[in-house]
C-alpha cells in the first residue's frame, strides 16, 4: 500500500472570503445574498465540484491505461441538502448531502456497455466518490501558534 499525504490550508478573517493555500491557490466565498463578497465558489459548490473533476481525472487515467480513444469527457453533478439544518433551524436530518448524482457523458468510439463498464470503473478508482460513499476518519485538532 502506498500512501500519500495531501495537505491543503485555509485562513479566513472577519468576513466569508477564505483563502486556500494549495498546488494553485484559491478563494471560497460565499454569495452577497448570504453575507459574502461572492468572490469565489461557497463551500458546498467546491464539495460538489471535486467528483466530476476527479471522474475526468480518471477516466483519462484508465482511457490511458487501456488505449482507449477517449476525446472528452463532460460531468454535470447535483446534489440534495437540507439548508434548514445547515442553518441551525431544525436538528432533525442531517448536515451533508442527502443524495449527489452525476450524470457523465463519455465521447468515446465504445458501445453503452463499454461506457458502462468504463463508468464502474472510474467510479471504483476515484477517491472523492470513494469518500462521499465511505465513512473516512476526520479529526479535528486545535492548535495554539
Amino acid at each position: 500500500m502506498a500512501i500519500s499525504k495531501i495537505t491543503v490550508s485555509a485562513s479566513v478573517g472577519a468576513g466569508f472570503k477564505t483563502q486556500i493555500s494549495c498546488s494553485h491557490p484559491f478563494v471560497v466565498d460565499q454569495p452577497k445574498m448570504a453575507g459574502g463578497n461572492d468572490e469565489g465558489p461557497n463551500p458546498l459548490e467546491l464539495f460538489l465540484s471535486s467528483l466530476p473533476a476527479c471522474i475526468c481525472a480518471i477516466g483519462r487515467i484508465i482511457a490511458n491505461q487501456r488505449r482507449i480513444k477517449l476525446r472528452g469527457i463532460e460531468v454535470d453533478v447535483e446534489g440534495d441538502i437540507d439548508k434548514d439544518f445547515l442553518m441551525g433551524k431544525t436538528t432533525d436530518g442531517r448536515a451533508g448531502f442527502t443524495e449527489i448524482r452525476s450524470f457523465v457523458y463519455i465521447d468515446a468510439d465504445l458501445t453503452k456497455e463499454e461506457k458502462e463498464a468504463f463508468l464502474k470503473d472510474v467510479a471504483d478508482r476515484c477517491p472523492i466518490a470513494d469518500n462521499m460513499a465511505q465513512k473516512s476518519v476526520i479529526i479535528p485538532v486545535v492548535v495554539e501558534k
